[in-house]
């Protein structure tokens, strides 16, 4: 929950917007100032101040307890023209807490975590445990100075700046494993969810029991607990008191599997108990390798004093799954590419795309992002790269123009992307809508979207595509319309609308909808010249109830203006005054 706090009638107009901005997620702190603060303070993660800084620095620093666990504070001027991450800038969330406030009140985000200003990731922002010297290690990544990376493997982490590196030779140390390594000044290790713990347990299981078995067990090979991803088991085990606890103890999800699908695994340790219990020769050894990797620990029984052991755990090392985002960067205008866009961008370390769609956002990268750029026409060299470099273990994020998924990068990389890697897709706003906008309101009833290009598709298709449009009534946007080597597609395709539309109907056309040459004019179907457009233009052909109003194409919702002519109704004559 999210602490709001005002102390004047400015500020308080203010935090009541943020308010009615965030329901569920923010709650108004009444009162006097002081004890707001202090109630806020104790009860919220976050909070935000629309008080002066120094204030505000006095008002919590009797109330700070530890840089884990307090709020992030965020402060916002008298006039809103600055949200101030002031408190727990990363692990209270106070930086991504300021730019929220900003996107909501028109105000600037003032960040000054060293990592967040010059775009380094922050170790403590990549999204794994991290232990060591935090501090050391980023100040050396912030210097520039050489920080030796020793990673077990490849993660689809975000890219780390060009000072970390394997081959480095300096005194700072970043590892990334899930084993159990002695650290030094200026050495910090980032701890993957790399291992699996299955767990077969007798009912009523004590939970210390579990607990202190899955501990010795990763203590003598040498593991760390941080690594822990989730602890798996039996279907029949998936309410045992003792294995839920235990999950909620160590912070993992607890995944089960039915029991004939455990007893089709290869273990090296079967037992008949198990089989004679749940209907598997194999509980925790078939549970941690159901999802593959390398056994690490085989079966092993607890010890308990006195009685007979309950629990048994195994221990599997599962391969890193690399991750594929899919990202469409919208028509080119940067205040229309997506805020998920945008996170994705950062998010990657490797980029893969069209050379002019690269120089669009090269900008918004962090520093050390690999860039595999290639020019027009490697749209599915384009799409392997992505998915092998995914497969290799890295965050991918791979470009396209619109909508990856329309007429672009997402259909010949999923062909390629197995199951092996994470997918994720970005949407994007389309040519085809940036164009409408631009036009007015043409897609206002069913449209259909057809590109022109034969370079993928015969234009036999292509062709009976337009025709069945055509004797649909549906509005047509056409991508790809006329380029210099196929100039005779588009006025194929206007004289197949054309046995169907009147010569008036209205067409758009826009090219380089968004971009600062951006040009748009409604002609109709009879006077559009074909020559005049090209391979940066979206041609729009209305229905036979588009109308031009005012200069802009409109389609109506329902087909009420079906009947009616494009001429207003004439008004009433006036009558003579008596």
């Amino acid at each position: 929950m999210i602490g709001l706090i005002s102390a004047t009638a400015a500020g308080a107009v203010a935090r009541d917007r943020l308010a009615a901005a965030w329901p569920g997620r923010a709650v108004v702190y009444d009162g006097p100032v002081r004890e707001a603060v202090r109630r806020a303070f104790a009860e919220c993660e976050q909070l935000v101040c629309f008080l002066a800084t120094g204030a505000v620095v006095r008002l919590v620093a009797p109330l700070l307890a530890d840089k884990a666990a307090d709020p992030g504070v965020v402060c916002v001027d008298e006039a809103g023209r600055h949200a101030v991450a002031l408190l727990g800038g990363h692990g209270g969330g106070a930086n991504a807490l300021a730019v929220a406030v900003g996107e909501v009140l028109g105000a600037t985000p003032v960040v000054t975590t060293a990592t967040d200003a010059v775009g380094v990731p922050g170790l403590d922002m990549l999204g794994l445990p991290v232990e060591g010297d935090v501090a050391g290690v980023s100040r050396a990544m912030l210097d520039g100075a050489p920080v030796a990376l020793r990673a077990d493997a490849v993660w689809p982490l975000s890219a780390l700046p060009p000072n970390v590196r394997p081959d480095a030779a300096g005194s700072a140390v970043l590892h990334i494993t899930d084993r159990i390594v002695q650290l030094t000044a200026r050495e910090a290790v980032l701890r993957p969810a790399s291992l699996v713990v299955g767990v077969g347990a007798s009912k009523d299981v004590p939970v210390g029991e579990v607990l202190g078995l899955i501990r010795d067990a990763l203590a003598q090979a040498g593991l760390s607990a941080l690594s822990v991803a989730e602890l798996v088991t039996v279907d029949a085990k998936a309410g045992e008191p003792g294995i839920v606890a235990a999950a909620a103890e160590l912070g993992v999800p607890l995944r089960t599997y039915p029991a004939d699908e455990l007893a089709r695994i290869e273990v090296p340790h079967p037992s008949d108990a198990p089989l004679a219990a749940v209907g598997t020769p194999s509980v925790a050894e078939a549970a941690a390798l159901a999802g593959g990797g390398e056994l690490l620990v085989p079966k092993r029984k607890s010890q308990p004093e006195g009685r007979a052991a309950m629990a048994t755990c195994a221990v599997v090392r599962r391969a890193p799954r690399g991750r594929l985002a899919v990202v469409g960067l919208g028509p080119g205008a940067r205040d229309l590419l997506t805020p998920r866009a945008r996170e994705e961008l950062r998010r990657a370390s490797v980029l893969v795309g069209l050379d002019q769609y690269v120089d669009q956002i090269r900008d918004l990268l962090r520093p050390g992002t690999t860039i595999l750029e290639s020019g027009l026409g490697a749209e599915e060299e384009r799409a392997r790269t992505a998915v092998a470099e995914a497969r290799k273990g890295h965050a991918v994020a791979l470009i396209g123009s619109g909508d990856a998924g329309v007429y672009a990068m997402a259909s010949p990389a999923l062909a390629e992307a197995g199951a092996d890697i994470d997918v994720v897709g970005v949407p994007g706003v389309t040519a085809a809508l940036a164009a409408a906008a631009i036009l007015g309101a043409p897609l206002g009833h069913d449209h259909v979207s057809i590109s022109l290009s034969d370079l993928h598709t015969p234009w036999e298709v292509i062709e009976r595509r337009v025709r069945a449009a055509a004797e649909a009534d549906i509005i047509v946007t056409f991508y790809n319309p006329r380029s210099r080597g196929r100039d005779w597609q588009l006025p194929k395709a206007l004289s197949i609308l054309a046995e169907h539309r009147e010569p008036a109907t209205p067409v758009g056309v826009v090219r380089n909808a968004s971009r600062p040459d951006e040009s748009s004019r409604v002609t109709s179907l009879a006077a559009l010249d074909p020559a005049s457009v090209d391979m940066m233009t979206v041609v729009t052909v209305g229905n036979t109830a588009t109308r031009e109003i005012a200069g802009r194409m409109v389609t109506p919702r329902g087909y009420r203006w079906q009947s009616a002519t494009a001429a207003p109704a004439p008004a009433p004559a006036a009558k003579a005054a008596p």
